[in-house]
């Protein structure tokens, strides 16, 4: 992952920079894209199939005949707080069953429980009644319930369905013929006073009526199919499932036609309401879509798929480009210097000049050493847990069919990696002449892990007021803290313990008295630098950003794990290559205040990260309520925490690398 350097003078020292072959990133691109381009003859490793047939042939035969509907949570794009299934006074099943979850669906939320809907195999159904739910003006119970309906379409909650661990999405026809397909159905729609149409309101011509709420009191299912073997004739597995919300008044529950006017519920309602709730389902037979690849049709269902496919090769090839014309440069100029350095004749005296006129400096530990190695401990723990989470994402462990499998796997890969952290930490605040090496380890152990927990337990409290099902329960906290304290907290004291034994080797001593460092012009500021350092790295990530934001915000799958974690290596690449650059430019300046200016150049990455969030949040999303503006931002402040420690982390060991490298090749008397 290096290139060699030229024999310089008289040293054959090699000069290694932070660039790796152009030969082997293009090769990990190519790997990377023909992985997700056969992702449809790939799937999830250690997911079972399940089998179905009919009635009579499931008595005797290895297969299910029941299929069983799941529900999760409701979330809408208008609100962060998310409420579970029975908050709602929707049919609710008769013995209800909950499928045990991971770490990673509690901490997201994820509350599936079963539901009242329930198919045979290969049995359509009509129009069958599910429950009907009465609401009287003169029981305040009632009206809270229907109040909190109607609060729920107003602000356009969708359900969020599973059918054999697959969601069952819905599709609606937009321009140009194409679909537009989602995870989610809403509840219904509103129509205000002034008579504006919101939401599905808006694609259904009957729903006209001002100050209104349509209910989707009816769902059309559509099971699709697949028989992977003749030899098992009758047992099939399941492909897809889809469905398409509808809204009929039904006057009379016994007689049910599920045809005629939409269910209206008034915004000023005052007479009693009775509302049914229906369903029909269908089974098709499909014969070109096999059971590894039924997530395809999802897949290439979402939207932006095609311009993400288009603006990731993109952005690929242009910072690509960029990074060679850096390491161009910073070759031919490094090696010159150095040649120019080792040709001097050490009897001709010649006063030093360019960056070798500060090497009785450059190692000369900065202020707050201590708080310098805390955040390089932190953030080699989070770089190698975000590594590793990419990695197994991109083979396929983490994909969406194991629900919550990829904050799981975050989660516990940052509480086994208290080691390095502690070590990296420790180690270099033994190099910067530091001696508290217990105060760094509780600092390196307890700062940045408790800041984040303070922010997660205020936006708890918050849920928790709000009645959201993401709301974590105490059980739940006592859980992560006795992990955190219990297995991080002693992980990471064990590599402090080892890391303070030793520290990083410097090539140059440090002289006794400082240099005067010469008045510096606004090029060569730190500010400047660290302000443009940011601006590359940020160029490489900011389209990946907006789908990863999408996924998160507005609720759509994320799934080009590949093409994400491509991106990861080459935003690394980015933060290591512009920080050498700047640190170089700042040396030959004659500054030789690195430290603090390696860390910010390439962390600043996440002060424009918080930008881009807040210009999503003012023009993408439509979140009300000062409880959700709180959420949104407390939960932003968490990615930006993490985001700033691992690039930073990234910058200054390159230019840490960086510096080692060149002055261990020249001579210093």
């Amino acid at each position: 992952m290096s290139t060699r350097g030229s024999q310089m003078g008289t040293n054959p020292c090699r000069l290694r920079l932070a660039l790796p072959g152009l030969r082997w990133l293009l090769g990990l691109g190519l790997f990377l894209g023909l992985q997700a381009a056969r992702s449809e003859a790939f799937y999830l490793p250690g997911l079972a199939p399940v089998n179905f047939c009919e009635a009579a042939a499931g008595k005797n035969a290895a297969c299910k005949s029941s299929i069983p509907l799941f529900v999760n949570r409701l979330d809408s794009a208008e609100s962060v707080l998310p409420y579970e299934y029975n908050t709602f006074d929707f049919c609710q099943a008769s013995g209800k069953r909950n499928p045990s979850e991971n770490l990673g669906q509690v901490l997201f939320g994820e509350r599936i429980t079963s539901s009242p809907y329930k198919f045979s195999f290969n049995k359509t159904e009509t129009c069958r009644k599910v429950c009907v739910k009465s609401y009287d003006t003169e029981n305040d119970n009632h009206m809270r319930k229907l109040a909190f309906l109607k609060k729920g379409m107003q602000l356009n909650y969708q359900h969020h369905w599973i059918i054999d661990n697959m969601p069952v999405i819905w599709c609606q026809d937009i321009e140009d013929g194409r679909k537009y397909c989602s995870p989610g159905f809403p509840i219904g729609c509103f129509i205000t006073k002034t008579g504006v149409s919101k939401d599905a309101c808006i694609i259904h011509s009957d729903f006209n009526k001002s100050n209104t709420f349509y209910l989707f009191n009816h769902i059309d299912i559509t099971i699709t199919y697949h028989k992977e073997s003749e030899r098992n004739w009758g047992v099939v597995r399941l492909v897809a499932a889809r469905l398409d919300p509808q809204s009929y008044k039904h006057s009379d529950e016994n007689n049910l036609t599920c045809s005629g006017p939409p269910m209206e519920i008034s915004g000023e309602n005052t007479e009693k309401l009775n509302i049914t709730y229906t369903y029909s389902v269908r089974f098709e037979e499909n014969k070109n879509i096999r059971w590894a690849s039924r997530w395809d049709y999802i897949l290439e269902s979402m939207p932006h798929t095609n311009i993400q496919w288009f603006s990731i090769m993109n952005s690929f090839v242009i910072i690509l480009f960029l990074s060679g014309m850096v390491a161009m440069i910073l070759l031919r100029t490094l090696h010159r210097d150095i040649i120019r350095y080792n040709q001097i004749n050490p009897e001709d005296i010649q006063e030093d000049f360019g960056w070798k006129l500060v090497h009785g400096d450059v190692f000369r530990p900065p202020k707050r050493r201590m708080l310098l190695s805390v955040f390089l401990g932190q953030g080699t723990q989070i770089l190698i847990m975000t590594f590793v989470t990419l990695f197994l994402a991109c083979l396929g462990f983490l994909s969406p069919a194991n629900r919550g499998a990829l904050m799981t796997c975050a989660v516990v890969l940052w509480i086994l990696l208290g080691t390095p952290a502690g070590y990296v930490s420790a180690r270099m605040y033994k190099t910067l002449k530091g001696v508290n090496w217990k105060t760094n380890f509780l600092l390196t152990a307890l700062l940045c892990p408790g800041i984040v927990f303070v922010d997660l337990f205020i936006m708890n409290l918050i849920l928790w007021v709000e009645g959201s099902s993401a709301a974590i329960s105490f059980s739940t906290l006592i859980g992560i803290l006795a992990m955190w304290f219990g297995i991080s907290v002693p992980l990471t004291f064990l590599g402090a313990y080892f890391g303070s034994k030793k520290k990083f080797r410097c090539p140059v001593h440090t002289n006794q008295i400082p240099r005067h460092v010469p008045q510096q012009t606004f090029l060569t500021k730190p500010l400047f630098g660290i302000v443009v350092g940011g601006i590359l790295p940020f160029g490489c990530i900011f389209i990946q950003l907006f789908f990863i934001l999408n996924s998160i915000w507005s609720h759509q799958l994320y799934f080009m794990f590949g093409f994400l974690f491509l991106v990861f290596i080459i935003l690394l690449i980015t933060c290591s290559e512009a920080t050498v650059l700047l640190c170089y430019f700042h040396l030959c300046a004659e500054d030789y205040h690195w430290w603090w200016r390696a860390f910010f150049t390439s962390s600043f990455t996440a002060v424009y990260l918080f930008m881009y969030a807040v210009h999503y949040f003012l023009t993408k999303l439509q979140i009300t309520g000062i409880a959700s503006i709180i959420l949104y931002f407390g939960y932003t402040m968490v990615m930006v925490l993490i985001f700033f420690l691992f690039t930073g982390t990234t910058g200054f060991f390159s230019c840490f690398w960086f510096l080692i490298k060149i002055y261990s090749v020249v001579k210093v008397d």
